[in-house]
Order: structure tokens, then C-alpha cells, then sequence
């Protein structure tokens, strides 16, 4: 596969683009750059910004390489794209048979074992019509016979309607569903990976959705993951993804925080809960059952009081002890299960799954390595205890880049992070990394604006001004503007403010699932959407619709989350320029990159934090930025925008 066959199969397809397609260079620099990276096995970082095309950039050259691949994304809007648009449409047009399949963790399933046993067995119970069970909040429902018809909860009947459903489904995938279920009423009909005790100890294990999309993903040649998967995939020792040359990780820069994520684990009261519930019909002993139910409160408690916190090591000794109380209960409970005689293997296979995995976790907890970090985060009266790795670094290092068996990688972003490949554990001399730059005419379509004037934003004097500034700019563009806001209560503030004195709609994050929000944003042009770190990266709004992006603040990382700070702690004061001032940039590039998304799109970037024109830092911030017009005067601003109106 040479240079030249990348590039004109990538001309071929492109041509079958609707007008033909763009004149992309950076598109066919980053294809023939893949294609060259698969042949001589060396891993690849892209920096590719809006507009370059680079799902089409990395596909084309993986398939005509005729290599086994997986694309991991880190949203799912991206997951979409790529398996309702353009894989299909390479499949049209590029002249190579290829199959292709989207795998999601288990729990996104219908389990169909789990849909029979309610539909047929005693946890009918749970679909009592009370008041408690129409809570979603995981409290436990009411007991009584289950009611038909309209007597059901709410609760009850999105339990009918799923039941129902899976009778008819295809691929059991909640995606499918025509409605979105309580959390609980999903979790009736569903199962994690650490209750699942595999097709061949399940009764439904032949017709079992999960299975049916692995097999699936087995005989295909791309397969489209979310990243946390993948890294779900490095944790188990490769036993979730079928095996592959290639790995391309599209979204890269936020590998690092979702390897976090995944490769640690999190500790709920809710499972103590749930494992006592699934056990009640195999264990004839109230007392084991009831210490298990009781060791979740005692977790509940001691938790609560320290969310938003991090654990010190060692643990303390009221934790330690705790700890080591819930480990013993869950022993006794794994030891009644092994006695028990049920005639549904299945459930008791999935309870003594759900015990191991637990009891492995609080192995893990007690013995805290030096490496970990351990927190509390979650929602008043619901906290997790959260442990991760400080550094993925030596983890991935040995698990994903290094060894004979490595797939190739190719790490793709709008923006990548400065020094991400040595974040990443990634050996210098085993890759290579270039930027492919924008198609994009950024000098003439937009104009990056900084209002120096206003307070600092961390003064009392801040907010007030910044509302002022932003009505003013909101009118110079007529509405058309999208507000990207560093918390919840600063969206919220802004939206309650200029409500009052504006003239066209302002839409929140607060008021419609986010596909309803955009929509309802893009049908209204004079309208204006606030949101939140949600919207700070993919969402596409091309056109008239939007004109306007102003950030409040310039997004810093909070000082207090716990496994920043443990990262903090071993940088010392080399912290600010390795952790936070990168994270800063490429979130703020992020978010400023929401406004030119076509070659025709104009607009103004407003930064509404003055630190941008006189910190020291600056220019790390302004560099990540794409290479807009720059000004510090409003009435520049105002005429560019008068100009886009006419």
C-alpha cells in the first residue's frame, strides 16, 4: 500500500461526497501518513482540527491495508457518525468488501435471562405500583402483588415495556429504544460484565444480545468501540475485543482521563444492595443476607461525610475497619451461594459473579497501592468511593504500546495536548506525530476577541460585568450565539440575567436532552443556547445559526479534584505548565472550536476572562487556539458582526 494508492482511493471516495467534496490537503497528508504508519508498524499522533475530514482520513487507509481494526471514540455522537454515515458510505464507495460493527459494554444490552426471570418470577414484586416505586433514585421499591394495566408505576410499566420489548428487538441495544427508562428499570433487564456469568452457563446464552454483538464484532474487519471499552478491554487482559492490528483513537486527548477512569474501579453501597437482593431466592439464611443490606448502610454513612474528598494512605482505621467487616460478610455470603440448590443455574451463576467481583474490589481498596488514589464523589445520600491509578503512563506502557503483539496505534484530536505521547507511556523513537493544520481560513471567517476590561473573574466584580459585556456582544450578533460556561451556577446566572433584557430566546442545558437542545437551537437562528462542559466539544452547528461562541472563563481544572491533585503532589511546582495550563488549552481550544465548522461559517470567539491578554501563560492558550484575527476592542467586534448580519 503505497502513498499514491491511499491517495487516490481517498480522492475516489471523496468525490462521492455530495458537491464533489472540498480540496482537503490536510485530509490526504493524514491518509497517506496512516497508511504509511501501518506499514512500518510505528504508532502515529494526528493533530487534524475541524474540517480536515479525518474519520475518512484514517478509514480508508486502514481498510486497504486489509488490517484487522478497531476505532475507538470518546462520545458517542462520533460512534454515530461513523457507523450510521461513514462507514456505510465507504462501503459504497471505496471498492473494497469489508464488514464493519459497533460493540458496547454489556450492561448497554437487554440481558434477555434477566427479562424472563421478571416477566416470570418473583421479582414481579418489584413492580409494585406505590409511591416508592416510581423512584429512580435507587431506593427499594414497595412489596406486594404486581398490578396489571394502568395500576402500574411508572416504574412498573417502562418494566412491561422493556419486557415487551425484547421479544421484538433486534440488537438489544438501548440506543434502540423509542424511549429513555428509568435507571432502575433499565438495570430490571440488564446486566454488568461483573454479573454476567457468560453464554455458556446461561440459560438464554444462545439468544443473548450481548453475545449476538460480540459475535458480530468477532467477523468483522472495523470495529467501532467507545474508549472506555477499550480500556475496559486493557483492564480484562484482552478478553473483551476481538483481536487487531490497528487501534485508532479518535478524540486522543481524552484517552488519559477515560484509562483513568477505566482502569480503576468504583465502590457503591448500592452493590451490597443489589447482591443481597439477586442472592434473597438462593439463600435461606436471613441473617447473611440482612448483614450484607446493613454493611451497604454502614458504607452509606461512613462515605457521605466525605464526598468531594480524597482518602489519605493508609486508609483510616474507622475505613480500614469497615472495610475488612464488609469483606468478611461478602465471604459468608459467596459461602452460602456455593451451598445453595437452585434450578436456574443462571441466577446463581450471576450472584456468585456479582460476590467475586466485590470482593475483589474491597481486596483492592484495603490494600491501596502507593500508585492509586482513592476518593468519594457522587450525589447527596448516593457517594461512591472511586480509586484510579495517579499515573496510566507505565500501565498502558506495558499493556497497550510495548510487545511483539501491539496493535499499531493512531492517536487523532482537533488538539493534541502538549507532551501527551510521554503522558501516555508511549517510548520516544516508537512513533510519529505531525499537524495537519485546518482547511480553514481562520484570519478572514473569524475573529478572536478578548475583553480586557473586565474584572478578574476571581473577584466579586466579575459576574455583573461579565453579564453586561455579554448582552452587548449577544446583540451585536443578533442572537445566534452559543455560551459556553465553566460551571452549572455561572450558566445559570448569565441565563436569568439577560432573560430579562433580551429579545430572543435563550435555551439552557437545564430544559432538553442535549440532541433536542441543538436541534431547537439550530431551527431558531435568532435563539441562544448556554451550556456547560457538555457542549465544550462535539456539537456541530454549521451555518447562520450561530455567529457567535463566548466562554466565560478560561477553563482551568478545579484545584480540588482529588486525582489532579495526587498528580500535582508528585510534579510539585512544575504542576501548573504539566497538568493544568495544557488541560486549560486544549479545552479552550475545544470549545472555540465549536464556531467555524464549514468553509463558509464567520464568527467572533469571545473570551469573557482578561487573564487570556495579560497572564503569563497566555500565549500557551493563545497558541492552542486556531489562528484567528485577534482584538481587544468591542467595536471591532460589533462591526464584524453588523457585517454578518447584512
Amino acid at each position: 500500500m503505497t502513498s499514491d494508492e491511499v491517495t487516490a482511493a481517498l480522492d475516489r471516495v471523496v468525490g462521492g461526497l455530495a458537491g464533489g467534496g472540498d480540496d482537503r490537503p490536510g485530509q490526504r497528508q493524514m491518509a497517506a501518513a496512516v497508511g504509511r504508519a501501518i506499514e512500518q508498524r510505528r504508532h502515529l499522533i494526528v493533530a487534524a482540527q475541524t474540517g480536515t475530514g479525518k474519520s475518512l482520513a484514517y478509514l480508508v487507509p486502514a481498510l486497504l491495508s486489509g488490517s484487522r481494526v478497531v476505532v475507538a471514540t470518546a462520545t458517542k455522537a462520533l460512534q454515530d457518525q461513523l457507523a450510521k454515515k461513514d462507514l456505510p458510505f465507504l462501503e459504497q464507495r471505496l471498492g473494497i468488501p469489508f464488514e464493519f460493527a459497533v460493540l458496547k459494554g454489556r450492561s448497554n444490552y437487554l440481558c434477555r435471562q434477566r427479562a424472563l426471570e421478571v416477566a416470570g418470577g418473583g421479582e414481579q414484586l418489584e413492580l409494585s405500583a406505590s409511591a416508592g416505586s416510581d423512584r429512580s433514585d435507587g431506593a427499594k421499591p414497595g412489596t406486594g402483588p404486581a398490578p396489571d394495566g394502568a395500576a402500574l408505576g411508572a416504574f412498573g410499566r417502562q418494566v412491561r415495556r422493556l419486557i415487551e420489548w425484547s421479544m421484538t428487538a433486534e440488537t438489544g441495544d438501548r440506543a434502540d429504544l423509542t424511549f429513555e427508562p428509568l435507571a432502575r428499570a433499565w438495570g430490571m433487564v440488564s446486566v454488568g460484565s461483573n454479573e454476567c456469568p457468560g453464554a455458556n452457563r446461561c440459560p438464554s446464552g444462545d439468544v443473548c444480545f450481548a453475545e449476538m454483538a460480540r459475535k458480530r464484532a468477532q467477523l468483522a474487519d472495523v470495529v467501532v468501540v467507545n474508549t472506555h471499552l477499550y480500556a475496559t478491554h486493557l483492564a480484562s487482559g484482552g478478553a473483551v475485543l476481538p483481536d487487531h492490528d490497528v487501534v485508532i483513537f479518535d478524540e486522543a486527548h481524552e484517552l488519559e482521563d477515560v484509562a483513568s477512569s477505566s482502569l480503576g474501579l468504583e465502590l457503591a453501597p448500592g452493590r451490597f444492595f443489589a447482591l443481597a437482593r439477586g442472592a434473597k431466592p438462593l439463600v435461606d439464611n436471613p441473617a447473611v443476607l440482612d448483614a450484607l443490606e446493613d454493611g451497604g448502610t454502614r458504607l452509606t454513612a461512613l462515605l457521605e461525610p466525605r464526598r468531594g474528598q480524597r482518602l489519605v494512605q493508609p486508609l483510616p482505621e474507622e475505613a480500614q475497619t469497615l472495610l475488612t467487616v464488609l469483606r468478611e460478610r461478602v465471604s459468608r455470603l459467596s459461602a452460602a451461594l456455593r451451598q445453595a440448590e437452585d434450578p436456574d443455574p443462571a441466577r446463581k451463576a450471576r450472584a456468585q459473579q456479582s460476590a467475586g467481583a466485590l470482593a475483589g474490589d474491597l481486596d483492592q481498596v484495603l490494600g491501596l497501592a502507593p500508585t492509586s488514589v482513592a476518593w468519594v464523589e457522587g450525589p447527596p445520600y448516593y457517594p461512591v468511593l472511586k480509586v484510579a491509578p495517579i499515573e496510566v503512563a507505565p500501565i498502558l506502557a506495558a499493556m497497550l504500546w510495548e510487545g511483539d503483539e501491539a496493535p499499531t496505534a493512531v492517536l487523532t484530536s482537533a488538539t493534541i495536548p502538549p507532551r501527551m505521547a510521554e503522558r501516555l507511556g508511549i517510548a520516544p523513537g516508537t512513533f510519529d506525530q505531525l499537524d495537519v493544520g485546518s482547511p480553514f481560513d481562520y484570519p478572514h471567517q473569524a475573529l478572536l476577541y478578548c475583553a480586557l476590561h473586565l474584572p478578574d473573574p476571581r473577584t466579586e466584580q466579575y459576574e455583573a460585568a461579565m453579564h453586561v459585556e455579554l448582552e452587548a456582544l449577544v446583540r451585536a450578533a443578533g442572537g445566534r450565539t452559543m455560551g459556553l460556561f465553566t460551571s452549572w451556577r455561572a450558566m445559570e446566572a448569565a441565563a436569568q440575567a439577560l432573560r430579562r433584557t433580551l429579545p430572543w430566546t435563550i435555551l439552557t442545558q437545564s430544559e432538553l436532552p442535549k440532541p433536542a437542545l441543538i436541534e431547537a437551537f439550530k431551527s431558531d437562528e435568532r435563539s441562544c443556547l448556554f451550556a456547560t462542559m457538555g457542549f465544550w466539544q462535539g456539537v456541530d452547528i454549521p451555518g447562520r445559526a450561530l455567529s457567535l461562541v463566548a466562554i466565560d472563563r478560561i477553563p482551568f481544572p478545579r484545584p480540588d479534584e482529588p486525582l489532579l491533585q495526587a498528580r500535582r503532589e508528585r510534579l510539585g511546582r512544575a504542576a501548573f505548565g504539566a497538568i493544568d495550563l495544557p488541560r486549560a488549552a486544549t479545552l479552550l481550544a475545544q470549545g472555540a472550536g465549536r464556531l467555524i465548522r464549514s468553509p463558509t461559517d464567520r464568527g467572533v470567539v469571545a473570551i469573557l476572562d482578561p487573564r487570556l491578554a495579560t497572564a503569563r501563560y497566555r500565549w500557551d492558550l493563545v497558541r492552542a487556539l486556531p489562528p484567528m484575527r485577534r482584538t481587544r476592542h468591542r467595536h471591532e467586534v460589533e462591526d464584524f458582526l453588523a457585517h454578518l448580519r447584512d
